[in-house]
Parts: C-alpha cells; structure tokens; sequence
C-alpha cells in the first residue's frame, strides 16, 4: 500500500465518519452532510486511480485493509465503532459510486443502535452486515454446558449425522436436535479453545472416512466466523447452515451424484437445481434458523453473482454463504478423493488466489488462507 493510498484513505474515512456524526445529529439532507459526501467521493477517486475497489474488514474490532491493520485514529476508530455498532463485517466499494450510494451507506452508519436496517447492494456497494449477539440468552442448553474437545468427537456422533441424512431421503423431517447437539459440540470446543487456529489442528489428519464434507465445512465455517469476532447465537446458526448447505443433493438421483463420466446437459440441469430444492425443504422444516435456508440457496451463487442459482447481477449474498463457498471450496481440494490425492495447502492456496474476485471473497479468503497458513506454520515448527 502506497503512502498516498494510505493518505487518501483514512481521508476518505475521516470525512465519512465525519458525515456520519453530523447525519446522526442532524439529517441526512443537512448541507454538511451532502459537502462532506462530495468531498469523500473526491478521495475515492484519487484511491480509484490506483485500484478498480476496495474492501475495509472489521476484525475483533480493528479496520483491517490490504490484509493489514490500519493505524488507529480518531476516524478509524470511529469507522470501526460504526461497523461494530451496526453489525458490519465488511465494506466494498468498487470504482464508480457516486453520491447517492455513499448517502445510503452514511445512513446505515449514522443509526445510533442496530434497528433492522439493511442497505440494498448495488452496483458499486456491498456491505457484508451480521447481527452479532453477545449475550447467551436464548442458545440451546446443549451449547452453554462443557462439551468435548474436536479430537474427543467419536465417530457415534459423525454417524447420527449420516442417520439424520438418511431420514431426509427416506422423507422425513431433519432432526433437529441432532443437529443442535453435533454444532453445540463444535462450537463449544472452539470456545474452549484459546485460539480458533489450535482447535483446527485435527483437521490436518483427517479424511472424508473420518469426517463428512459437511462436517469439514461446519468446523471451517466457526473457524472463519471466529476470526470475524462472531460470537453466541449467529456463530452456532453458522454452524447449523454449514451442515445443512449441500442437503439439496439429497433430492438429486444418486446415479448422477456418483457419475464417473461427464455430466449431460440435462444431468448437469438436475445438479444446478440442488441450491434451489435444498431451501424449500428448509424452509418447510421447523426449528431451522432461517440462515440455513439463505446459505443453502447461495452457497454456488460465487463472489460475483455469476454461478448457480441464477439471480440479479446486484443479488446481495449473506456473509455466511461467502463463508461458506470459501470452507466448500477449501474442502474439496484437501480432501482425498478415489480419483485424486487431497492436494497440499500451497497448490490450495493459489487456486483459491485465482478465484478470489470472481468465485471468492477476495478479502474473506485471504484472511482464511492467513490463518490456515499460520496454522501449518505452528504444527511443522
């Protein structure tokens, strides 16, 4: 990062969080606010000039951009209240934005509580926003008492999620509570753990023999919200949704999923549709966190809006399923497969590089690939 990208920057931060304080006072239509706005926009320009967007990420309360911390300032601090405060994971903004966008975002900011309020993406403007709740009101009972640490869960309690699938195909409701205990599990180990990196250990010895892909992706899915700072009752509907995202293939014929060849047209017509099938049955399932449903249906959408199902260009994805798209992809490239070997982190990490921007989280999978990377680090030294 430049000195003068750096300069512009926290410029362009200091007369957003300025803009915000005077709309919080105020209006939003105060004179102040919409001068402080143009200005903004003119240090977004002189950033654009040297890149085609950016993305600022709020972890564990510190502005993070170029996968480096920002030096605290009054603005930044500010900024990172702002986000917090409104349950902001991470801003992009992409060359082009212009006033009436940037207004939408310093009315999100300029909310003094969390209200409900949700800014639509648009061409040039995501936020990722979550809802995080620290107080443990409300989780199941299974999550507040002591449980197992990951290389404790016994291979009984992979297998009542094999059970739990299988009433799914024999048409049957999900077990709910059988879900609740296997995340409970996972999400109190990672919270007894000091560092989320140490409780991924164990997935360095594991296969899909031991674990199944959806397990994988659960315990990647808490590793990575985790990291975000996420925490009580959306760290475990996290987890509940990263079981439950590929429950669509449940109702693709089994010929197709195990097909050695190439699919046809129509076979490859049937895959597409299991985002789709795998969110009504969810959403026809009581006790199912609505999250589950929304993962489910975006988890092949890519970064980019370009995959499966289709849906508008602007569609703006929850975190989770970017999460989620991020540990399904990690997964299946470390996972030994009868027709590949599972490959190594390196091999891994620059295929996920390549795709970041058009299938992945640019920002999001860099911070994952960052832990994982430090977590080999620990265990080979």
């Amino acid at each position: 990062m430049t000195d003068s990208l750096t300069t512009e920057l926290l410029n362009f931060i200091r007369r957003l969080t300025t803009a915000a304080a005077t709309a919080s006072l105020y209006q939003l239509q105060h004179k102040q606010v919409e001068h402080l706005c143009q200005l903004a926009n003119e240090h977004l320009n002189q950033i654009f000039s040297e890149r085609a967007e950016f993305t600022l990420m709020l972890i564990e309360d510190r502005l993070i951009f170029d996968e480096q911390p920002l030096e605290d300032d009054f603005s930044v601090t500010k900024l990172s209240k702002f986000m917090h405060q409104q349950g902001i994971a991470h801003l992009t903004i992409k060359q082009g934005i212009n006033n009436i966008e940037l207004l939408q975002l310093i009315k999100l900011l300029s909310k003094k509580v969390a209200d409900g309020l949700k800014i639509e993406a648009t061409e040039h403007l995501r936020v990722g926003q979550v809802q995080i709740q620290n107080s443990e009101d409300g989780l199941p009972e299974e999550l507040l008492q002591e449980g197992p640490t990951l290389e404790e869960i016994s291979a009984e309690e992979i297998d009542r999620f094999h059970e739990i699938y299988e009433s799914v195909q024999a048409g049957q409701q999900v077990n709910v509570r059988g879900l609740n205990e296997i995340v409970g599990n996972f999400v109190q180990a990672f919270s007894d753990q000091s560092s989320s990196l140490l409780t991924l250990a164990p997935l360095r010895n594991l296969d899909e023999y031991t674990y199944t892909h959806s397990t994988n992706v659960c315990i990647l899915n808490i590793a990575q919200a985790k990291m975000l700072g996420i925490d009580g009752q959306l760290l475990y509907e996290i987890g509940i949704a990263a079981m439950l995202h590929d429950i669509g293939k449940l109702f693709v014929p089994e010929e197709i999923l195990k097909k050695d060849g190439a699919l046809d047209d129509r076979e490859w017509a049937l895959i597409q549709q299991h985002p789709q099938m795998g969110a009504e049955y969810l959403v026809n399932t009581p006790g199912i966190p609505r999250l589950a449903v929304v993962t489910a249906y975006e988890h092949h959408l890519r970064y980019n809006n370009s995959g499966y199902p289709k849906v508008a260009k602007n569609w703006p994805q929850h975190l989770c399923s970017q999460m989620t798209t991020i540990s399904d992809f990690f997964d299946a490239l470390r996972t030994h497969r009868s027709y590949r070997a599972g490959m190594d982190f390196d091999k891994i990490a620059s295929i996920m590089l390549e795709e970041s921007g058009t299938t992945l989280h640019p920002q999001l999978t860099r911070n994952f690939l960052n832990s994982i990377r430090q977590l080999d680090q620990q265990q080979t030294a």
